[in-house]
This record gives C-alpha cells, sequence and structure tokens, in this order.
C-alpha cells in the first residue's frame, strides 16, 4: 500500500562525522535528527546495518541480523559508565573520508573492554535487558558470536577452510568452542546489545521528532558469512561447501560484463519445505529496527541471474525463476502486512511489475535515469502515483551535481526542457520536481542536498576500491539549508505527521 505523503533524506551512518574512523550513532546522529526535524523531514533512510566483510560494503555482510559494531558510539558508552572517559583520547580524529583500518584498529579494542566493563559491573535494569536481549535473539546471537570469534583466528581464510570440524560444525567441536572461548562469546553477546540498544535509543529520538527510519535489506547474503555457515543446506554448495553458482547481473547501463556479485544462490526450493523460515525471522527482525523496509533488487524475488560460479564475469549466467508471490504469501501469513518498498530499478520485465503489483508493493522511481530516452520516462515525475518512492539518485549513481557534470548533451537537453531554468543549480531543480511529484515518498541523498560533486559519491557499482567513504561534516548542514528544505516540503504537503512506537525500558547503553 502507498506509504503517508512525506519527505526524507538518505545518509548512511558511517558517513556520519565521528572520532574513530567512521561515523557512528553517537551525537552526530542526534545532531542530523535534529537537522531533519528542522527541514521538516519525515524519513531518515539508511543502508543496511550489519556488520560489513568484503570491501566494507553494507551489501557484504558477514550475517544478516547481526549490527555493525563499527557503529556504536564510544561517547554513550562513556556516558552510561561502561568504558572510561581518558580511553577515547587515542581515537583518530573526525575528519576526512571514513577510515576503517582505523575504526578496526583502535575502536573494536574498546568496544571489547567496554564489554568487559558491561559484564563486570552491570545490574539491575541493564542486566535485566541484557538478559532479555539474549533470550530473545539467542537463535541467531550464539551462533554469530563463534563465527566472529572464528573467523578472527582463520582471519585469511573463508569458512569452509577453517580446520574440518569446524567448517562442518562438528557438534563436539563447537561445544568444545563454546566452552573454550566463554569470555569471547559473552563479550560478543554485549557488543551486539549495546549497538541494538543504542539503535533502540535514536529511533525513539527520531519517532519524537516525527521521523519515521528507513532500512535496507540486501536480497542475497555473503558467501563469507554467519548465514551460509550455520545453514549451507539453503545454498546450492557443493560437497566442500563451495558455491556451485553465484549471483550477479548481466550486462547493463553500470558494466558492459555485468556484475559478478559472487553471493552464494538460495535453493528456493529447500526453503519452501519449511514455509521460508529463514526469510520470515529476516524480514521480522527487520521489521522491529525500522518502520520502512527497501527490499534491494526485488526483481531476484521473480527472476534472478545466476552465474555458474567458475566464470569469471556474469556475460555467461542465465535467469532462473525466483520464489514469486509463494514467499511474500507465506511472510504474510505469519507476519502480516510488511512496510515494504521495492527497488526495481534497471531491465525489469512485465512479469515483475505484475508481481509487486499484485503484492502492493510501491516501487522506485530515480530522476537521474528519466531524460536519457523516450523509455527511461517511466522515472519522471508525471509517470509516478502515489505507489511510488521517488529519488533524485541513489548510494549506487553519482551525486546529481556529478550525474550533470558528465551528463551528455540530449540528456542536459532533456533535463533542462523537463525541469526549466535552474539557477541555484541542478539539484535544487530535481529536488523540487522530485518533492512536487504524486509519490508517497520522496527520499533525496544528503549529497543532493548539499550539492556535492562526484568525490562525495558513496558507491560506484562493480568498481571494488574507494567507496563506502565519504562522510559529511557538521558545518555542511545550516540552518538555511533547514529552512528551504522545509519551505520546500510546506509547499509540497509533505509535512510530517506525529507518530507513536511501542514504549520500552529506559536505554542503557
Amino acid at each position: 500500500m502507498p506509504f503517508a505523503r512525506a519527505s526524507g533524506v538518505l545518509l548512511h551512518p558511517t558517513s556520519l562525522w565521528a572520532n574513530g574512523g567512521v561515523g557512528d550513532l553517537g551525537p552526530s546522529a542526534y545532531a542530523f535528527a535534529d537537522f531533519l526535524a528542522a527541514a521538516r523531514q519525515g524519513v531518515w533512510q539508511v543502508l543496511p546495518l550489519n556488520p560489513p566483510g568484503l570491501g566494507n560494503s553494507p551489501y557484504s555482510a558477514i550475517s544478516a541480523f547481526a549490527g555493525n559494531p563499527l557503529l556504536i558510539s564510544l561517547d554513550r558508552l562513556v556516558a552510561h559508565g561502561w568504558l572510561a572517559a581518558d580511553r577515547l583520547a587515542a581515537l583518530p580524529p573526525a575528519t576526512g573520508t571514513a577510515n576503517y583500518p582505523d575504526a578496526l584498529e583502535h575502536k573494536l579494542p574498546l568496544l571489547f573492554e567496554a564489554a568487559q566493563g558491561f559484564l563486570a559491573r552491570a545490574s539491575g535494569n541493564a542486566r535485566a535487558q541484557f538478559d532479555a536481549f539474549c533470550s530473545e535473539n539467542a537463535w541467531w546471537l550464539e551462533d554469530f558470536a563463534l563465527f566472529h570469534i572464528l573467523r578472527r583466528r582463520y582471519p585469511e581464510r573463508w569458512w569452509n577452510q577453517w580446520p574440518r570440524e569446524f567448517a562442518r560444525r562438528d557438534p563436539e567441536a563447537i561445544a568444545a568452542l563454546r566452552r573454550d572461548a566463554a569470555a569471547e562469546v559473552a563479550a560478543e553477546r554485549v557488543i551486539q546489545f549495546f549497538f541494538f540498544e543504542q539503535w533502540r535509543a535514536l529511533r525513539r529520538y527520531c519517532a519524537g521528532r516525527s521521523i519515521r527510519l528507513a532500512g535496507d535489506i540486501a536480497i542475497f547474503v555473503s558467501y563469507d558469512s554467519a548465514d551460509v555457515w550455520m545453514n549451507p543446506h539453503l545454498f546450492h554448495l557443493d560437497e566442500n561447501f563451495e558455491p556451485t553458482v553465484v549471483a550477479g547481473v548481466p550486462p547493463d547501463y553500470f558494466s558492459e560484463t555485468g556484475q559478478r556479485w559472487g553471493n552464494p544462490i538460495y535453493r528456493w526450493d529447500v526453503m519452501r519445505q519449511d514455509d521460508y523460515s529463514w526469510w520470515t525471522a529476516r524480514l521480522q527482525a527487520t521489521a522491529r529496527s525500522f518502520d520502512y523496509i527497501r527490499l534491494d533488487h526485488f526483481r531476484g524475488f521473480d527472476q534472478y541471474w545466476e552465474i555458474p560460479a567458475g566464470e569469471p564475469t556474469a556475460i555467461h549466467g542465465h535467469w532462473v525463476d525466483g520464489p514469486k508471490d509463494d514467499l511474500f504469501a507465506k511472510v504474510r501469513s505469519a507476519l502480516g502486512g510488511l512496510p515494504f518498498f521495492a527497488e526495481d530499478l534497471g531491465h525489469i520485465t512485465p512479469e515483475v511489475h505484475a508481481l509487486r503489483e499484485r503484492l502492493g508493493i510501491p516501487r522506485m522511481a530515480v530522476l537521474q535515469f528519466g531524460f536519457f530516452d523516450r523509455g527511461a520516462h517511466i522515472y519522471l515525475p508525471h509517470h509516478c502515483d502515489s505507489a511510488t518512492v521517488i529519488y533524485t539518485g541513489t548510494h549506487d549513481t553519482d551525486t546529481t551535481v556529478g550525474w550533470w557534470n558528465s551528463a551528455a548533451g540530449n540528456v542536459r537537453q532533456a533535463a533542462t526542457a523537463y525541469l526549466g531554468p535552474c539557477s541555484d543549480g541542478i539539484h535544487w531543480g530535481m529536488i523540487r520536481a522530485a518533492e512536487s511529484s504524486p509519490a508517497s515518498l520522496c527520499i533525496i541523498p544528503v549529497q543532493d542536498v548539499l550539492g556535492l560533486p562526484s568525490s562525495a559519491r558513496m558507491n560506484t557499482p562493480s568498481v571494488s576500491d574507494g567507496n563506502w567513504t565519504w562522510r559529511i561534516q557538521p558545518e555542511m548542514l545550516t540552518r538555511e539549508l533547514s529552512e528551504r528544505l522545509a519551505a520546500i516540503v510546506e509547499v509540497t504537503d509533505r509535512t510530517p505527521e506525529p507518530f507513536a512506537i511501542a514504549s520500552a525500558a529506559d536505554f542503557v547503553a
């Protein structure tokens, strides 16, 4: 169903300013929420919040259920007494681009120190909340803790290259590891507790300012993940646990050889036998953390591009049927309606559109895609209805200013004809067009709000280096900017409405 009419901004928390290498859920996140409230924005969209693996990509996580420890605010842990304030003195300052090696080197040891402090001193409400968290999440938390520990012990190997007893999850070996690494397991539990407590606190703060949080689910999971290690029977793997086929997309606008993502492919036939319980659990967990959920690569639920694992590119893949309506029927039967919208960009067949429409899931439109030719006009505002979420650009595209600076002459001519003169910048012309569209939600990447060039781009698909590192600086979020956004929201009838989320105990992290 269409969402309430609203406007929002896309900014991943790693792009916030914070000491320690990457942005986090601390003071800068609350300052950004205040900016959104002043700008009358009703949605804050983020990318997946899971712990990143290869390339620091939030879409290549080592768990579909765990939170990213690097997003935990050490400042908040100090404020709650789990870490001494003087321990923060050696953290890298909050300048320049995100630096994941610095974060891993300097921040992770302090998180373990804070976890040990919590285990030694927590009592009363804090201990009760922690015990409840561990009990409610034990079904993924315990094995994720072991996976993370083994990953540190064998840092140069994927899980199928670990000693045989661990790769094959021999019950006796796993039980022995659980005993021998009991202190590490306990710390991993606390770190995950810290993450979800801090996210819950931020979500409550945003709700108090009429800001909903939109999350993102990557359709596939990383091979080197706790998900595949725990559930190898759910994926197309050979007797050595190597993938036999992998995911990607065929040649397209982004790449002449397609994109070979390398994710293992689900055995949908096996998942169907237990009513897609793994997917139901995943969506239920995500729905507890977000108000809206973007389904990345929605096309894959209808048909996905399957590539033989030995192929170096995506050229020689082929389309294979996905679970289609069956998955969503089972999920809705188990959970009720969920607030999805579909990432249905690129070459989308009539069958994919029909599936989305049968399910009542809003589509996406990206203005940058709308000016190439007549077929691209489906992304322009006059083709939007209320069952649409419209963007100027996404985390995978260039910034709008960067797009304009490199656009071909015919694209520029079409955009000028559609938008009219943009004396205040192409980004403001695109923002006005998106905000005034019939789409229920309008989401603007913060780089476009700021009018930044290509150097602020978040991700370039099919390019392995230099992604996910851009960071915003606090002086960029001016009062003039919030007032300008608020004025547009007022005149396009996108002012946010107050709402409430379920009550909870006081936050302890």
